[in-house]
């Protein structure tokens, strides 16, 4: 589950984690009065005013019906409630966004942190993840924050440093030591930054998540080290040990039809193809996704079954895929491993009557227990349903109704 930059900055401060300090708003009336309470707390006078969209490049990115970047600086608290009106409520383009805007529903007004000093500010990149070729907790770092740490990879990969961690022991203090040497640090910095990074590997293991990202990290003129972005990734499946953190679930920032999925069982991940899929398993519905992508077709999205198809699930599964305007076809592709395969026949024909009628050609494939009963009780149907056994046959189908 993606978190928004505020709430994963929330989560990092309650683990001791140094942050850059911010109050989020979602009425443009609120600006100023954040903005005083902001100045008083941390003393700033310049702020920093943040979209809060699930995409990154969100400084690089503009918001379509002002022109305004998706992060500006407001050089006085006279200025906030202008350059917040200019995101909030508008629709921010990035290159993570595939060409359209998300609509911005919240900004983040921020303490500004380039103030000047007696050393010298830096810039940082440093994420936690997991490695699983490696099956340990990597930290990986480097110097050049700030940027697109892809362009720093590909151009300059000597800069990208990676510490791997025993899930046995964990971060040992020699390991925190040998990242802030890396990082050039030494002095007051290099204590912050050696107890930034215990923290942060404390927070990553305490809230089951699967990836923190922090860019850029910053070392402040006077050494102090502070998280001024945060991307968060929780697992899913440790959801249900943090229900606080369940509740920051921002359905907005997610597919409608992958919402609505969720909430009736169903895995379901849209995609941008032509012909629909429905299947019992994950595997059997990668492979069944190679099979449509070699037939000519392309998939419009993934979707798993489970093990009980019967005809109130297929129904709904039916209806969610046809949400999509682009699908032309439909692929159902069921193993009667668990489930017998005239269940799933009966429950595709129930379904169909039930919706009175689905403007695409259904091709069924089933294979396993009862998988002959089932092709001819779909066959029987008189519906415009095509059955298939092999999954060659039903390949040479969708290439069919596609043509």
């Amino acid at each position: 589950m993606n978190l928004h930059e505020y709430q994963g900055k929330s989560i990092l401060k309650s683990f001791g984690v140094a942050i850059q300090e911010g109050i989020v708003i979602d009425k443009a009336e609120d600006a100023v009065s954040a903005a005083e309470k902001l100045n008083k707390e941390t003393g700033t006078t310049w702020f920093v005013v943040k979209a809060q969209i699930h995409a990154g490049g969100r400084g690089k990115g503009t918001v379509a019906e002002t022109g305004s970047h998706g992060v500006v600086i407001a050089k006085g608290i006279d200025q906030v409630e202008e350059k917040v009106r200019g995101i909030l409520g508008g629709h921010l383009e990035t290159l993570q966004t595939n060409g359209k805007g998300k609509k911005v529903n919240k900004v983040l007004i921020a303490q500004d942190v380039y103030y000047p000093g007696p050393s010298e500010i830096k810039e940082f990149y440093m994420s936690v993840l997991l490695d699983r070729e490696q099956g340990k907790n990597v930290i990986v770092y480097s110097t050049e924050g700030g940027m697109d740490i892809e362009h720093v990879a590909e151009h300059t990969p000597e800069k990208i440093f990676k510490e791997f961690i025993d899930p046995h022991v964990g971060l040992q203090g020699f390991q925190a030591r040998k990242i802030a040497f890396n990082l050039g640090l030494s002095g007051p910095s290099f204590k912050e930054m050696v107890r930034f990074v215990s923290s942060l590997y404390k927070a990553y293991i305490g809230v089951d998540a699967s990836m923190f990202e922090i860019n850029p990290l910053f070392k402040t003129a006077d050494d102090k080290i502070i998280a001024v972005d945060s991307k968060v990734t929780l697992d899913g499946n440790g959801l249900f040990r943090h229900p606080d953190y369940a509740a920051m679930r921002d359905k907005s920032e997610e597919d409608p039809t992958e919402v609505e999925a969720d909430e009736v069982g169903l895995n379901f991940v849209k995609l941008d193809g032509n012909v629909g899929c429905m299947v019992n398993g994950a595997g059997l519905a990668m492979a069944t996704m190679d099979i449509i992508k070699l037939s000519g077709g392309n998939p419009a999205n993934f979707l798993d079954v489970g093990g009980t198809a019967d005809a109130e699930r297929v129904e709904k599964a039916f209806d969610i895929i046809l949400k999509d305007a682009n699908v032309k076809a439909i692929l159902i592709n069921i193993f009667g491993g668990i489930v017998r395969c005239d269940r799933v026949a009966q429950g595709v024909v129930d379904a169909y009557n039930n919706m009175g009628d689905i403007p695409v050609p259904i091709i069924v494939r089933l294979q396993g227990t009862n998988a002959i009963e089932a092709k001819k009780l779909i066959d029987e149907s008189g519906l415009n349903v095509h059955s298939a056994v092999l999954l060659q046959e039903a390949a040479d189908k969708v290439k069919e109704v596609l043509a």
